[in-house]
This record gives structure tokens, C-alpha cells and sequence, in this order.
């Protein structure tokens, strides 16, 4: 018992400088995505504390860091070095997982714009697959909730698959940093 007592004090300074850490580099942290991400922070500080990527893309003014995930791959996007994106790419693709995603979603955020674009003749679940796979459809759901600078798609593509993105809105990224902060 006397020794915890000895280390309490330490503990505590070590638990505060935990704390501080992180509310000043969530600062600019708009949403935690994935309990890893950080919608709105700095694509460079997350490379330096995570460099378990598998690959990263710069162009211009974008850049992008692919991690593993499981059986899943994350893809976060940078814009100017903020990050604006965070997508999830599931692995498998499918109609079941789909729902899953699409229930959950809705039970937190409300109803979803539908903006899924399929031929006419893809009414039923195996046609719309078939239009997937070949490219001439696409499964697309949006969710914006209510003043945050940021919104949620759930989709299904031939490119990629099945995935789930944070997106923050263009206008919030482009606003300077000390507007962001106030």
C-alpha cells in the first residue's frame, strides 16, 4: 500500500500530461473516425505516429496514406496536409454487410439521402449487384448530421468495392486555421 501511495503523485503528473496531449492535438480534430483517425488533424503528425502504412500517394497538394486494418484497408486523404477524408474499404463485398452498415448508420444518424444511380432494369438485390460488378450501377447512401462540418457515405462500387467514408464538407476546408480553432 505504501508504495502505490509514493506513486500516486507520479500517476497523476502522468495521466495530466496524457490528458494535455491530446486535447491540444485535438485541437483541430473535427471526428475521430475508426478510434484511429482524426477528420480535420494533420496527415503528417498522423504519418510520424502510425508508419504502419502500406503505401502513401502525393499529388501536389494532396496526399494519401493506405493502413491495413484487418481484412480491410483505410485510405486517409489530405488536403494542404489536413486530413478530409478517411474511407474504409471492406473486404468482402457484400449485400448482408451492406445492411449491416446501412442499419447501424441510420440508427445513429437518422435517414440517409439516397443517391444510388442504377439502369432501369436493376430493380431486384441480384440485379443490382450484377450492375455493380459490371459498372453500370452504383449503391450510394449520405448522412449529414446536423451542424457538424462533416458527412458519412456508405457505398458500393466496382472500383471499390464496398466502403464507408468521413468526408469533411469543402467549404470547412477551406476556411483559414484561426476560423476553424474559434
Amino acid at each position: 500500500m505504501h508504495f502505490y501511495k509514493s506513486q500516486l503523485p507520479s500517476l497523476l503528473v502522468i495521466f495530466l500530461l496524457t490528458v494535455a496531449g491530446r486535447v491540444q492535438a485535438g485541437e483541430s480534430c473535427l471526428l475521430l473516425v475508426f478510434n484511429q483517425y482524426c477528420l480535420g488533424g494533420d496527415i503528417m503528425a498522423l504519418r510520424t505516429q502510425r508508419p504502419d502504412f502500406i503505401h502513401q500517394q502525393q499529388e501536389n497538394e494532396r496526399f494519401a496514406l493506405i493502413y491495413p486494418a484487418g481484412r480491410e484497408k483505410d485510405y486517409v486523404m489530405a488536403y494542404h496536409g489536413r486530413i478530409y477524408k478517411v474511407l474504409r474499404k471492406f473486404e468482402p463485398s457484400t449485400s448482408k454487410r451492406y445492411r449491416e452498415w446501412r442499419d447501424r448508420l441510420t440508427s445513429q444518424y437518422g435517414l440517409p439521402r439516397e443517391m444510388s444511380r442504377f439502369p432501369l432494369h436493376a430493380t431486384g438485390l441480384a440485379a443490382k449487384i450484377g450492375a455493380i460488378q459490371r459498372g453500370e450501377g452504383q449503391a450510394l447512401l449520405s448522412w449529414y448530421p446536423q451542424s457538424e462540418p462533416w458527412h458519412i457515405e456508405l457505398a458500393w462500387t466496382r472500383e471499390m468495392g464496398l466502403h464507408l467514408a468521413y468526408i469533411i464538407a469543402w467549404q470547412r476546408l477551406q476556411e483559414p486555421e484561426e476560423k476553424r480553432t474559434n
